[in-house]
């Protein structure tokens, strides 16, 4: 029927009340159905695709806070449906059907957690049956100190050298380890400087001037340290490091001067400064260049990051805790990486910087720097399983890569630096302007370098390789539990030869659409990470959309804790004396342990001794004279009566005690485990000896 409310012809259902009545019981026998089968999840983020997908798969959502509303939103649900069109009516019935189940089930418990932060939700104290996305103690590997120290247990897991798919990290705050970063350092420029000597006369030889010419460069004062003896060094230094690895100083004499003094190094860094970032120019001389390249070749065997390391000795700093790129700045100056922490004892105590070597020559796409964002899934930490998502996609930099300046919009790809940058004029226009590139896009572009091949078999293998190798060394550090799993996001960097190396691993990735290539990719991967945990757990024919299980352990059986049981055992020694020391007749003997009097035969009377108190002992008369003395017998081991005390304590324990038969024997059990088994014991008087007495 039509009635005119404030001027206005409204639309008023005659059996809304007849609706209302038949949608609450169509809700509660819903709700009913879904909590028999446990299907009540919670999402606490942004995460809209997984609401969808828990709904199409017949859950219900209980979210917070959502029967403040729900009166409201019954009420006003009538008149927003007759006033809109046929979809946006649909719409509405729909969200009040939801608002409606969420307010029905909310007081029941959630068998689904999805949440965007680990500590949203108390872990420890679910139920075995709920099931939520984060894995407690993921630090262990999601920070960069984490990652740093992890990666150096690795030859307890695997054969593998963190050296070949992670750039060498060092801690700051460590005190040694901030020692060995100087020695890194020092040893890298050697390296550098002779790789600037050896790829300086192949340029010269490429042009085709004459090998003896001097190198083009701009023009300086020379340094401070003359070539000659800055090559000289450098080789001695490379050929110690050498020398270390094949254990040739084991013989050393230890009193034997170091190469270079500090004040030396100090004067060798400045020069080196000198050579490679000053342009000094540098004669050309074949002698150098031959030993240069001798040695170079024989550190390529043993160093895999040479290539990579360029020649400005440039290394990243990285607050410990913090993603997106904050806090991150890259130096190729000593003394400013050391400043930085030398300034802040509070970072010194806390270990928060780390300190790694930046990969000078990374491959570049038109040339730009990216970083390659990659997805991986554990969905159980015993046995180990891993799975590898087959997609990712590539984030650019907003300006064309160069060394000549360290700026973050060159050489730092995080989205969330990059989106409030301008893309420079220069940039190649092959780049999109919103910064990301699909796995396809990546492949379609190193098809027309003539590198398709090399995807799937170089950079694919390596980041699992990478993957698995990471996820190993943080295996015994996390807190396994059945229902747990969770999505992390590793970031690669590529080297000119495609070999991948992992630069960090991030706990909760974003998966905001912040552009056209993510908002595909985000959706799928939040889709298919509900089918191996929600589908394939059940049905492993069931689909597990682009995840492929990569790795998975054989169960480990973790022996159970039974407890120990704690024996004592031991036999009585005789005493050698039969009876003890008389006592004057003064003393009372003590109760329990003294005899009866005996009758003593009438007529028979005995003198006393003397009428001076004599000291007596326990258990005997004052007026009975001891006996003579007997022989005297070596102490004999006799078995005795054996008493099991079950002591209460939490662990299984016994102890076995002997039970003399001398009444003045005491056995004392003395443990530090607990204090209820610390005590006397004494036989009864039925079993106690007689003691013998003297003539009558």
């Amino acid at each position: 029927m039509k009635v005119l409310l404030n001027g206005k012809v409204r639309c008023i259902c005659a059996s809304r009340p007849v609706l209302i009545i038949d949608k609450l019981r169509t809700a509660k026998a819903l709700v009913e159905k879904v909590v028999k089968m446990h299907r009540v999840f919670s999402v606490r983020g942004p995460y809209p695709v997984v609401r969808e997908a828990l709904r199409a798969r017949g859950w219900l959502e209980q979210r917070r806070h959502c029967h403040k509303t729900h009166a409201g939103q019954l009420h006003s649900s009538c008149s927003r449906a007759t006033t809109n069109n046929h979809g946006d009516r649909h719409n509405d019935d729909s969200e009040h059907d939801n608002s409606l189940t969420c307010h029905m089930v909310r007081n029941e418990m959630v068998y689904f957690y999805w949440t965007n932060r680990q500590d949203a939700i108390d872990i420890n104290s679910l139920q075995k049956t709920q099931v939520t996305n984060h894995f407690a103690k993921a630090g262990s590997f999601t920070t960069k100190v984490g990652l740093c120290m992890n990666l150096r247990n690795l030859h307890w897991f695997d054969s593998a050298d963190p050296d070949t798919f992670f750039p060498r990290c060092y801690r700051l705050g460590v005190q040694d380890e901030k020692n060995a970063f100087v020695e890194d350092f020092r040893r890298t420029a050697c390296t550098n400087l002779l790789k600037c000597i050896v790829e300086k006369d192949q340029c010269i030889q490429d042009e085709g001037l004459s090998s003896h010419r001097p190198f083009r460069e701009k023009r300086r004062k020379s340094g401070p340290m003359a070539l000659s003896q800055m090559i000289e060094t450098a080789l001695k230094v490379c050929q110690e490091f050498l020398d270390n690895l094949e254990h040739n100083d084991i013989e050393m004499n230890m009193e034997m001067p170091q190469i270079l003094t500090k004040e030396e190094w100090a004067q060798f860094i400045d020069s080196y400064y000198a050579v490679v970032h000053g342009g000094t120019e540098i004669e050309n001389n074949d002698l150098f260049v031959n030993c240069c390249k001798d040695m170079l070749q024989r550190l390529r065997e043993v160093k895999p990051q040479l290539d990579i390391d360029g020649v400005h000795n440039i290394w990243i700093i990285k607050p410990g805790a913090k993603s997106r790129g904050r806090g991150i700045k890259c130096t190729k100056y000593l003394h400013e990486i050391l400043k930085l922490v030398d300034v802040n004892p509070t970072l010194i105590k806390e270990n928060k910087w780390v300190v790694q070597k930046y990969l000078e020559r990374p491959l570049l796409v038109h040339g730009t720097k990216f970083d390659v964002r990659q997805w991986f899934l554990v969905t159980n930490w015993n046995p180990l399983t891993i799975w590898f998502y087959k997609k990712c996609y590539l984030r650019f930099s907003t300006q064309p890569y160069s060394l000549d300046t360290l700026d973050s919009s060159v050489h730092l790809c995080n989205n969330s630096i990059q989106k409030h940058l301008r893309p420079s004029q220069q940039r190649h226009q092959g780049i999109p302007t919103d910064n990301m590139w699909s796995d396809d896009q990546f492949r379609t572009f190193l098809s027309s370098e003539g590198q398709e091949a090399q995807w799937q078999s170089v950079v694919v293998p390596g980041m699992k390789r990478a993957i698995i190798h990471a996820v190993q060394t943080a295996q015994d550090l996390m807190e396994s539990r059945k229902n747990s799993f969770e999505l992390y996001g590793a970031d690669f960097m590529l080297g000119r030869d495609l070999h991948p190396w992992l630069i960090e691993i991030n706990a909760s990735p974003t998966m905001a659409p912040s552009s056209h290539v993510t908002s595909k990719l985000c959706a799928a991967v939040q889709e298919d990470t509900l089918r191996v945990i929600l589908d394939w757990r059940v049905d492993h024919a069931a689909s597990t959309g682009d995840f492929q299980l990569i790795y998975r352990q054989a169960a480990i059986q973790v022996p159970q804790f039974v407890g120990l049981n704690l024996l004592v055992e031991g036999f009585k020694i005789k005493s050698p004396c039969l009876l003890p020391p008389l006592r004057s007749s003064d003393i009372t003997a003590p109760k329990n342990c003294g005899l009866a009097k005996e009758k003593k035969p009438a007529g028979k009377k005995l003198k006393p001794l003397s009428n001076k108190k004599e000291t007596q002992p326990r258990h005997i008369s004052s007026m009975v004279l001891p006996p003579p003395p007997l022989p005297h017998e070596p102490p004999m081991p006799i078995p005795g009566e054996t008493v099991t005390l079950h002591l209460p304590m939490t662990v299984n324990r016994s102890i076995h005690l002997l039970r003399t038969t001398q009444p003045h024997s005491v056995i004392t059990c003395n443990t530090t485990k607990s204090k209820a088994c610390s005590g006397k014991f004494q036989p009864s008087p039925s079993k106690q000896t007689p003691v013998p007495q003297g003539p009558k």
